[in-house]
């Protein structure tokens, strides 16, 4: 283990010496903000965008936002209203708590964050205690080289013999809450499964592939230089903005306008071309291959903040799956079970006449391209008090009203 660990933190320290590592940045005193656009806004949403540090939940017309507070005049002088979210951005992200010490995999691990390295060491040291019905899976690698690491989970039937269940986490690299989260599921269905009738029945019944950190590059960045940082770590050509946003890189209706931006410096932005990002090719590959081997039943891509779990399509209001009556079914029984766990209210519906369109979006590809017969979005606590920097005291109690509501959708997918 020893070894591994080292390994890890040797390869994270050469990205370092052939890239020079920028100043962490500091969001003392920053605030956040919820504006309301004015109608017919695309110009002042567009100046928005330019002034703040960051676009906390881009596509709405309400956005949350960061800003630095010799901006926040020329902010509200450009809205139509705002309201103080967050006075300290700064102070929040102390809230989140120092990073966990690392020792083996147990229940402590979900009491703080932890460095990437550690997340990969636990993944690994988790399958190490269970062989016999799981294994560790690469998806693809990354920009800067480091491979998608995610676990494969089997029950009686043998590896590869049952219909997939794919989870991914932190495919936006500030989401640090979608990492500890899907590292549950898994901790759920390996330590539970000789005790538990019902997990053994769940893992029985499908091939789980559970990959918690999907945007490793982003990930690293988020945790050393800019905690709010969202997309990947390509570059553009010609351009000195960095990343492309993951989830709007699907090769279906990447092309559609609305749903994405073109502009380089932008959180959303789409690539050059569908699936230019390494990150999403490994993803594609991943669900392709399942949707030919044993069929992919559930699709979960899980994101924080809002509190939703979001079906098919994000590209087009008013479409809506074959199946769509069932996707509202499964999504109305995992909100009710999230809520009985911890009384948190989740909204669910079609995510782009429940939330905002997305154009290249995981959710859309995996219906329609990859045939799953369910494709949900979960985003995660809170509205926006805490937003991404939510505080470590709340990782357990997300990670298990969470579990509840994945439990419900796998009982009746």
């Amino acid at each position: 283990m020893k070894y591994i660990l080292t390994s890890a933190l040797l390869a994270s320290a050469s990205f370092a010496s052939v890239v020079p590592r920028a100043q962490k940045v500091d969001y003392t005193g920053f605030k956040a903000l919820r504006v309301t656009l004015p109608q017919g806004s695309d110009n002042v949403k567009a100046q928005v965008e330019n002034l703040v540090a960051h676009v906390l939940n881009p596509g709405q017309s309400e956005l949350d936002v960061v800003v630095a507070p010799k901006d926040v005049e020329a902010l509200t002088a450009l809205v139509a209203g705002s309201k103080v979210i967050n006075e300290d951005v700064g102070a929040a992200l102390a809230e989140e708590g120092e990073m966990g010490v690392y020792a083996v995999p147990s229940e402590s691990w979900f009491t703080a964050y932890h460095p990437y390295a550690d997340h990969i060491q636990f993944l690994r040291d988790l399958q190490a205690g269970y062989t016999s019905n799981s294994a560790i899976v690469t998806v693809g690698t990354s920009v800067q080289g480091r491979t998608l690491t995610g676990i494969q989970i089997w029950g009686n039937g043998g590896r590869g013999s049952r219909p997939a269940v794919i989870i991914h986490g932190n495919v936006h690299a500030r989401e640090w809450i979608t990492s500890m989260t899907t590292e549950y599921f898994a901790w759920q269905l390996l330590t539970k499964y000789a005790s538990d009738a019902s997990i053994k029945a769940l893992v029985d019944k499908f091939d789980f592939y559970i990959t918690p950190i999907v945007n490793p590059d982003g990930f690293l960045y988020s945790q050393t230089t800019d905690r709010l940082w969202r997309k990947n770590r390509q570059t553009v050509s010609g351009n000195t903005c960095v990343g492309r946003d993951i989830n709007r890189n699907w090769p279906f209706k990447w092309e559609v306008t609305g749903g994405a931006s073109t502009n380089p410096c932008s959180e959303t932005y789409k690539g050059v071309a569908a699936g230019d990002a390494p990150e999403n090719r490994g993803l594609v590959a991943q669900v392709n291959q399942l949707r030919g081997s044993r069929g992919i039943s559930l699709y979960l891509d899980v994101h924080s903040y809002g509190q939703y779990i979001l079906s098919p399509y994000g590209y087009q209001c008013n479409l809506r799956p074959e199946n769509d009556a069932q996707h509202q079914s499964l999504a109305s029984r995992a909100a009710a079970a999230i809520r009985a766990v911890s009384g948190t209210q989740y909204t669910f519906g079609p995510s782009c006449s429940t939330l905002y369109a997305t154009t290249g979006s995981s959710t859309d590809y995996t219906d329609v391209t990859g045939n799953a017969t369910y494709s949900f979005t979960y985003e995660l606590r809170d509205k926006g008090t805490y937003g991404f920097t939510l505080p470590a005291n709340q990782i357990q109690p997300t990670v298990r009203e969470t579990w509840a509501g994945v439990v419900s959708m796998l009982r009746d997918a």
